[in-house]
């Protein structure tokens, strides 16, 4: 593991250097950020394999890190956050944190979960990586290599996890997948409550994708089951 960097940004120094310590006993290269400005300025400027942001960090929050984020990488993101309410919780995953953990907390547990989302991470950048296709439906291009997705022409901004969703169903055209479905292809984890974070993240895809103005909606609502592709 000599080769992962993971980024650990919290204003409590203590709580970081305690992560850094447990993490590099695993092998594990940690650098720390103490505010979220200093947190994007450190993932824009080299490769960055995992990040643990707290929320409430000075200069930027961990909300706004993960927007700014999701905008140019793909890498993990686990919340640590004194901010244990479900609501919090919800909102971290929603604006794409892979995981999402509360103090006071286990770091063995943390080393775990740091260990599992990189091996998920491995997994979905192999599949994606063997994939090579490119898959089209009604002016819609999707390019699995670049990660790109075009609507007549228009390169649509997507993020990673609405991009995997509309993978997933175009792959599968007319197939109904369930929200349970969804969920475990596209966070690669047991579902767990997840069904109103695929529900919101599948809205703002139709947003994206201009089906709010267009009758023949590309994602179809299959009342009581799931979704399917009806391209």
């Amino acid at each position: 593991m000599q080769n992962i960097t993971v980024l650990v940004a919290d204003d409590e120094v203590e709580i970081a250097d305690l992560i850094a310590l447990h993490l590099e006993k695993e092998n594990y290269r940690v650098i720390k950020a103490f505010d979220g400005q200093e947190a994007i300025r450190i993932i824009q400027s080299q490769p960055i394999d995992l990040a643990i942001l707290d929320i409430m960090m000075p200069k930027l929050d961990g909300y706004d890190v993960t927007r700014q984020v999701r905008e140019q990488f793909d890498m993990p993101i686990i919340f640590l956050s004194a901010k244990a309410s479900d609501f919090d919780k919800i909102t971290g995953l929603v604006i794409g944190a892979d995981d999402y953990m509360t103090k006071p907390f286990n770091p063995m547990e943390l080393v775990a979960r740091v260990n599992a989302q990189l091996r998920r991470a491995k997994r979905m950048n192999q599949s994606l990586a063997a994939e090579h296709n490119v898959l089209e439906a009604g002016g819609l291009i999707i390019d699995s290599d670049q990660r790109r997705v075009t609507l007549y022409g228009e390169e649509i901004e997507l993020t990673p996890k609405e991009f995997n969703i509309l993978h997933l169903l175009a792959s599968h055209p007319k197939k109904v997948f369930s929200v349970e479905n969804i969920f475990e292809h596209v966070w690669g984890e047991a579902y767990f409550e997840g069904g109103n974070t695929v529900m919101v993240h599948i809205r703002a895809l139709r947003k994206k994708l201009g089906e709010d103005k267009n009758k023949n909606k590309l994602i179809k609502t299959v009342w009581g089951v799931g979704y399917s592709f009806n391209g």
